[in-house]
């Protein structure tokens, strides 16, 4: 006997038939009576007198109604002491990312969270993901937003729909900054600051061919903004995601996007078959419908 149905069966109960009842409860009127057909067959007696202009109860049905409102009664209260109870949950969620597009969804989703849950606190730190990983393994921090290429194995995600885009960074009044995007050839021999993370560098690699040499590799750095620095400096031209360009002046500091073009997965991880705590077990339970995320 579902909750669902014993509060429909109520609603016909107190207004005395089917066609109000299915008004109010916002479904169709044959719905209904077969809703309530099939909770006669279900309990094996007749509730129902069937009158012209109204439905009564029978001596069963009045019973099942004083048995169903103290059914119902009782999930109520109980749905509220559980809203009650989540209420009181608390403690600090710490989430490592990088200087990523993906972070983007990070205002919206601790902002639904909390009206929830307005006791739990957050610690947000950057760095790359490789670091964010290893913090992870040890249990230093619960939430990783990674870029792959990585290795996470150990872990349970969710890809975002989202992709973050490759670009180049260079000063606005560069040749360069003419072109409507950058090839390799175009970057042959002028120097270059490079993600200092290995497996990302080697994916670059494949994009340049036999165009890149090591003297052109200036600077590699671990954060977009410290390559935007050299940048700015004119001391080369930085590849980094665009990601964290929108924080950035457009007045001195310019973009343009690889041509092949290359696109790169992120990904929501927490370390897999490890106890969390309450308030990082709904978080991620929060992570998984949200809407604009797809799941591994």
């Amino acid at each position: 006997m579902e909750i669902r149905v014993l509060r429909y069966f109520l609603t016909v109960a107190r207004e005395g038939g089917i066609n109000r009842a299915a008004e109010l409860l916002h479904i169709t009127q044959p719905t209904l009576s077969r809703q309530m057909a099939g909770l006669e067959d279900e309990v094996g007696v007749k509730l129902f007198e069937r009158g012209a202009r109204r439905i009564t109860l029978t001596s069963e049905g009045m019973l099942l109604r004083r048995r169903a409102e103290e059914i119902l009664s009782l999930v109520d209260k109980t749905q509220r002491e559980l809203i009650e109870q989540d209420e009181l949950i608390e403690g600090r969620i710490v989430i490592g990312c990088g200087e990523l597009a993906a972070v983007g969804l990070l205002p919206e989703l601790i902002s639904d969270f909390h009206k929830s849950y307005p006791l739990v606190t957050y610690d947000i730190f950057t760095a790359t993901a490789d670091t964010v990983k290893d913090q992870m393994e040890k249990g230093l921090t619960d939430i990783g937003i990674l870029l792959e290429p990585i290795d996470i194995e150990k872990f349970d995600f969710i890809r975002l729909e989202r992709q973050e885009r490759w670009v180049v960074l260079m000063h606005p009044d560069d040749p360069l900054a003419q072109k409507e995007c950058i090839s390799p050839q175009d970057l042959a021999g002028k120097p270059l600051v490079l993600p200092s993370r290995a497996n990302v560098r080697n994916e670059l690699s494949n994009w340049f061919g036999d165009t890149l040499s090591e003297e052109q590799i200036l600077f590699t750095s671990n954060f977009a903004t410290n390559g935007a620095l050299m940048v700015q400096a004119r001391l080369g031209y930085s590849i980094v995601v665009e990601g964290a360009i929108p924080f950035w002046d457009k007045d001195k500091i310019a973009s343009r996007p690889l041509s092949p073009e290359i696109l790169s997965d992120c990904v929501y991880a927490w370390k897999r078959s490890q106890p969390l705590t309450a308030a990082v077990a709904r978080f991620v339970e929060h992570i998984k419908c949200f809407s604009g995320i797809a799941d591994r």
